[in-house]
């Protein structure tokens, strides 16, 4: 996740190779919090591939951000790494976990039991920061009693019990344009205050709930720009 990716910070502990930040401002610009969520997708990957320690020059290849502009990021919030050996991936994870407030587990409802909502469920882009699906619903009466990955798939109907029950704080999205503002609302009146939504439609939602849109289409325009150019 990229953009206004669930992000927020706190000043954390450090350990190992590095020492805790301080004097951290209250919130992170939009541009560090996109860009830290970007380091910490190129760290995941490095840490399930097994590589323990990673260069500010590596995480420049990947994400395409100046290393200095890497250094300066991470050196904004204490002492990161050592020079000629690089950063502890592992130890490197953890810390921007805490800074972007995802450390720990963050619970989500997945609504729609189609193509899309099926590989959301089997895919690691998500358990992989810490995110986990607690909930699937549909309103097919075909899908529902289903199983989906190790969900069984419920009524809409239980969104607000389960909501609560299961303290869920992001609502996914995959469903087809035409349900979806009305399924936003009923997250929007179970209490959920961040949706993620990977329909092409246009969601009206309070101020206090943040809508992120994942369009394929729009990041192949970004990226077809900046090939042009």
């Amino acid at each position: 996740m990229t953009r206004q990716d669930l992000v927020g910070h706190v000043a954390s502990n450090s350990s190992d190779n590095h020492d805790g930040g301080e004097g951290m401002p209250e919130r992170l610009s939009l541009g560090v919090a996109a860009r830290l969520s970007r380091y910490l997708q190129v760290l995941t990957q490095a840490k399930k591939m097994g590589k323990e320690t990673i260069s500010s020059k590596e995480l420049s290849d990947y994400t395409h951000v100046n290393s200095t502009q890497i250094r300066r990021d991470l050196s904004g919030f204490g002492k990161f790494g050592k020079r000629g050996v690089g950063y502890n991936v592992e130890s490197l994870v953890s810390q921007i976990r805490k800074i972007l407030r995802t450390a720990g587990q963050h619970n989500i409802a997945l609504l729609g039991a189609g193509h899309l909502g099926k590989a959301i469920a089997s895919s690691d882009i998500f358990a992989d920061h810490g995110f986990r699906v607690v909930a699937i619903f549909d309103s097919d009466p075909v899908k529902i009693g289903t199983e989906v990955g190790n969900q069984v798939v419920r009524d809409i109907s239980d969104l607000h019990q389960l909501v609560e029950e299961e303290d869920i704080v992001v609502g996914v999205l995959a469903v087809p344009s035409h349900a979806s503002q009305k399924l936003a609302d009923e997250l929007v009146r179970a209490g959920v205050k961040i949706i993620f939504n990977y329909s092409e439609s246009l969601l009206v939602v309070p101020p206090e709930v943040t809508v992120h849109t994942s369009s394929p289409a729009v990041d192949l325009l970004y990226a077809l720009y900046f090939y042009l150019t």
